[in-house]
């Protein structure tokens, strides 16, 4: 790294990163399959929610948008260890450790993950008790303690404990005849040291008080019991203020918060009948895997702590005690609570091109030229309307999609029923196995089969991720093809939240590829010849290593742009490894994972990897190859993972109008040239964040391409 890019950088904590390896000398061969020259899988990922806790101290945000981030930071936490750190505890639980990349096993992986994750996450309460409260109380806007209530908010709450908490709650008493209950993943529960003897002349001494889940964790004391501003308080404070009530004539010596995480991953066999209802059943058991880890109030007396650690077979590497409440990602209630725009994002409404902005028909406006949109800056809205004018089209004789995360109320599955009742032949292949939307989408896929919709589960084993529709439709006594294709998933919601591409084309090759993609995933067959596309399972990763390759035929004048959400796939890392000894220029914009080691002498020294945070969340997948002066740009479903180039149906398409790849490639230049979202990955496995110059302007990749594209 230059000097003068070293001078934009700023340096963060970089206490818990991997220990640094012993660089090659320039010049000396180096072995692109060492071990030293990946970095974990797992500690990359907790780098990432790392950079996320962060934002909650970047001040350029709005507070209330840094809360958000906090909250962030703990279900990105909480799915960490519900799938991966789970999935580590499987590996050495059945004797099936596997050896990763960097050469860490399972039980030394979980031990740095502890080391980590511990600092973190005390860095995270740190910063809500310390910054985000005290910031927040200067906008008068209080989380009110129970020391703090006054005498009319106490009675407010006792009603509101009498009349909303009391008939819902189930306290459990611990005997003989009461063994420790099963807890839900995730649940509040409270442990409470009792004193005396119950009605039966029970004397237990302990008791858990599961907080229902139907109550909100977060209330909003009314105005009339205040002296101005908004007030809040937790379930949790009521709770343990009113314990009492739930065991009469018992003495509660002390009441104390916890949650446990479970194992939270499905297996499913390949050779299962019915995969609906093999995972109607799976979903049910995911409430109730193996515990992995163990969070409790840090006033929790140790005694109590450890008897939890022992009913739920877990070890102090697996407690995390916590001053405050144990689930923050239910303080997301706040942005709902609490009417302040002044302090959360300023809103903007996403443009519509010129190109079908006074189009009566998409279908006009896609024959005269593709299509291409970047959402949540440009408006989602066309890609509905494509399937709404196609459902009520005469001349359209059948539409096909693939549906992974879409929600089962949005306007593109009422098109499809829409499209069904009408008579059209209306296919979707549903991902029923897409992580915490499996019960959604079997919802979703009985809606749609009501309606008349051919419904297909894709295939199992591989999960269904490509985001593909063709429409068939009838023009001048022949059928054209009208096809989207996008990196990101059929959700409104997400499209205001996720930078994502979608790409419209009758193309009359990527039709018939998209066609034949249909019939793979309806059908049965060998693989058929696909002239366009790149397909996992079967060309992806071979067509983009070919790719790689190409480029780094050319030495220096190789030029590579990557923008993933993770790169873990070895092959591709080694490519890359290769392509940069070769002399290729190599940019890779990756948000999360990242096993790739930049700038090692003599392996990696042209490789510059950078992760983009801010108000959106970076889900765009392209591909950029210079291509000796003739750029091919690819957009993809896929990022640089196993699973996504190996084990999944995934897809690459061709974006070739020469205005929409001088375009990606603007959009591709503006997040290079951020010089305060993006955080630059170091040699150590570090990330630093990019800071301006002395004398140079603040670029945000997010808010330029929001100012170029709304004009806000």
């Amino acid at each position: 790294m230059s000097t003068e890019s070293a001078n934009n950088l700023k340096a963060v904590d970089t206490r818990n990163v991997p220990a640094p390896v012993e660089v090659p000398a320039p010049g000396n061969d180096v072995d692109v399959a060492a071990q030293e020259n990946y970095f974990n899988r797992e500690l990359s990922q907790l780098q990432f929610n790392y950079r996320v806790l962060k934002q909650a101290l970047d001040t350029t945000h709005p507070l209330i948008n840094r809360l958000m981030f906090c909250c962030i930071f703990s279900s990105n936490m909480d799915e960490f260890f519900e799938i991966r750190v789970a999935g580590l505890r499987q590996q050495i639980k059945y004797g099936r450790e596997t050896l990763g990349s960097d050469g860490m096993m399972p039980e030394q992986v979980l031990g740095e993950i502890s080391r980590v994750a511990h600092e973190y996450i005390r860095e995270q309460y740190d910063i809500l008790n310390n910054v985000l409260i005290p910031e927040m109380e200067k906008e008068n806007i209080h989380f009110v303690r129970r020391r703090e209530w006054t005498e009319a908010q106490a009675e407010w709450v006792r009603r509101y404990f009498d009349e909303e908490i009391l008939p819902v709650v189930s306290p459990i008493g611990l005997d003989p005849s009461h063994p420790f209950p099963r807890l839900v993943n995730k649940s509040l529960n409270f442990i409470v040291e009792l004193d005396g003897k119950d009605a039966f002349g029970r004397e237990t001494g302990m008791a858990i008080v599961p907080a229902p889940r139907s109550l909100p964790r977060l209330v909003r004391l009314p105005d009339d019991v205040c002296n101005g501003g908004d007030n809040l308080v937790f379930l949790s404070s009521m709770i343990h203020a009113h314990a009492d009530e739930l065991f009469p004539g018992m003495e509660v010596k002390g009441c104390y918060q916890f949650r446990l995480t479970r194992n939270a991953d499905l297996e499913l066999e390949d050779d299962l009948e019915d995969l609906a209802s093999a995972l109607r059943g799976e979903l049910l058991s995911r409430r109730f895997g193996d515990g992995v880890r163990l969070e409790v109030a840090d006033n929790c007396p140790e005694e109590l702590v450890h008897f939890l650690l022992r009913e739920f077979g877990l070890t102090d590497r697996d407690l995390y005690q916590v001053h405050g409440p144990v689930n923050l990602t239910r303080l997301m209630a706040v942005g709902g609570l609490v009417d302040r725009q002044d302090l959360t994002y300023s809103g903007f409404s996403p443009s519509i091109p010129r190109q079908i902005r006074t189009k009566e028909s998409m279908f006009d406006a896609i024959r005269k030229r593709p299509l291409l949109l970047l959402h949540p800056y440009e408006n989602f809205s066309p890609v509905t309307d494509l399937l709404r004018q196609a459902a009520k089209d005469p001349q359209v004789l059948a539409i096909r999609q693939t549906l992974y995360r879409t929600g089962a109320d949005s306007e593109i599955v009422e098109a499809l029923m829409d499209a069904a009742r009408r008579g059209k032949e209306v296919t979707a292949i549903i991902e029923l196995r897409a992580r915490f939307s499996e019960a959604e989408n079997l919802e979703l896929a009985s809606r749609l089969q009501e309606a008349g919709v051919i419904v297909v589960y894709g295939v199992v084993g591989y999960k269904t991720h490509a985001k593909m529709i063709l429409i068939v439709r009838r023009e001048e006594g022949k059928l054209r093809r009208y096809v989207h294709l996008g990196t990101g998933n059929y959700h409104a919601g997400n499209a205001r939240l996720y930078t994502d591409y979608s790409y419209m084309t009758c193309d009359e090759s990527i039709g018939d590829d998209v066609n034949k993609l249909f019939q793979q995933l309806t059908g049965m067959g060998k693989a058929l010849k696909i002239k366009k596309l790149f397909h996992s399972p079967f060309t992806l990763h071979t067509r983009l290593l070919g790719l790689v390759e190409r480029e780094a035929e050319l030495g220096p004048k190789g030029r590579i742009i990557f923008k993933f959400n993770a790169l873990t796939e070895r092959e591709l890392i080694k490519a890359l490894y290769r392509a940069s000894q070769a002399g290729v220029k190599i940019d890779l914009i990756i948000r999360g994972i990242c096993c790739l080691r930049p700038e090692v002498p003599g392996l990696s020294e042209n490789i510059r990897v950078r992760s983009i945070i801010g108000r959106f969340l970076e889900h765009t997948r392209v591909y950029y190859f210079g291509n000796n002066g003739r750029p091919e740009v690819y957009g993809s479903s896929a990022d640089g993972m196993e699973r996504n180039l190996l084990s999944r149906v995934e897809t690459a398409f061709p974006i070739e109008d020469p205005a929409l790849i001088a375009r990606v490639r603007e959009d591709l230049d503006t997040y290079l040239a951020d010089n305060c979202q993006s955080w630059v990955l170091q040699l150590d496995g570090s990330y630093i964040q990019n800071q301006p110059a002395e004398g140079e302007d603040r670029l945000a990749s997010q808010l330029v391409l929001l100012d170029r594209l709304t004009g806000k």
